[in-house]
């Protein structure tokens, strides 16, 4: 059986209490991993705040409220440049793993909910080694495969095949991850993911994931790429405080 992956750390030595990471610690780790692999992040979340926080002076001085329009405009300066130190961010992570063994499958880790993705590969080409991993969710199975397109395709095939023999007709979709023609990008695939239509109700999800399991995985180490999502800033911690 598939492990399942787990997000909890190892336990604190002594029964003490795990340090709670406060949303700024996030942020502010999130920025020092993007600015050193794009060093012109810092000039753009900048340009992004003080373009927000200008637009508001101006629209202050049309209207002959300066100063109530700049604080108002304060907070929509902030959010700015959250949101493109996310994007930033994000794309810094995928610019980490892409070209690593399991990059697709870390890429998979964000998304949150409605899929259930195996650790480990479910088929592998021990000479290339090339991959495929599976996923459940309401749109049925799902197969990505990781590797050049010329060459990945039989090992999809073989394992669609595979799969189908056990799902009792449930929908099995095929994606191939890579920047070839035809291939997803390593950083568009969650979306591509997330674009499948719910086919299946939970029920049937849960009987499909129970068939899918019982034929096992390619058992094989894979080094634990970056997940794109904790690069994003906590906003409901913002919020919350």
């Amino acid at each position: 059986m598939a492990r399942e992956r787990s997000t909890a750390g190892p336990a604190p030595a002594g029964g003490g209490k795990v340090k709670k990471v406060r949303w700024y610690h996030q942020v502010w780790q999130a920025y020092l991993m993007t600015r050193r692999h794009d060093p012109a992040a810092t000039w753009i979340i900048l340009a992004a705040f003080v373009g927000t926080l200008a637009l508001g002076v101006i629209i202050g001085v049309l209207i002959s409220q300066v100063v109530y329009v700049t604080l108002l405009s304060l907070p929509f300066a902030v959010l700015a440049a959250m949101f493109v130190l996310a994007r930033r961010a994000e794309t810094a992570a995928y610019s980490q793993i892409e070209g690593q063994a399991g990059a697709a499958r870390a890429a998979l880790g964000s998304l949150r909910r409605g899929w259930t993705f195996a650790e480990e590969p479910v088929a592998i080409d021990p000479r290339t080694q090339d991959m495929v991993f599976r996923g459940v969710g309401r749109p049925g199975v799902v197969l990505v495969s990781e590797g050049p397109a010329h060459r990945v395709g039989k090992l999809l095939e073989a394992e669609r095949k595979r799969t189908a023999r056990v799902v009792s007709g449930a929908p099995v979709h095929l994606i191939q991850c890579g920047n070839d023609e035809g291939q997803v990008p390593l950083r568009k695939l969650p979306r591509a993911v997330q674009k499948l239509k719910p086919q299946l109700t939970k029920a049937e999800v849960g009987e499909v994931l129970r068939r899918v399991t019982s034929l096992g995985a390619a058992r094989l180490p894979l080094p634990k790429g970056v997940d794109p999502m904790r690069a994003r800033p906590d906003r409901k911690g913002m919020r919350g405080r």
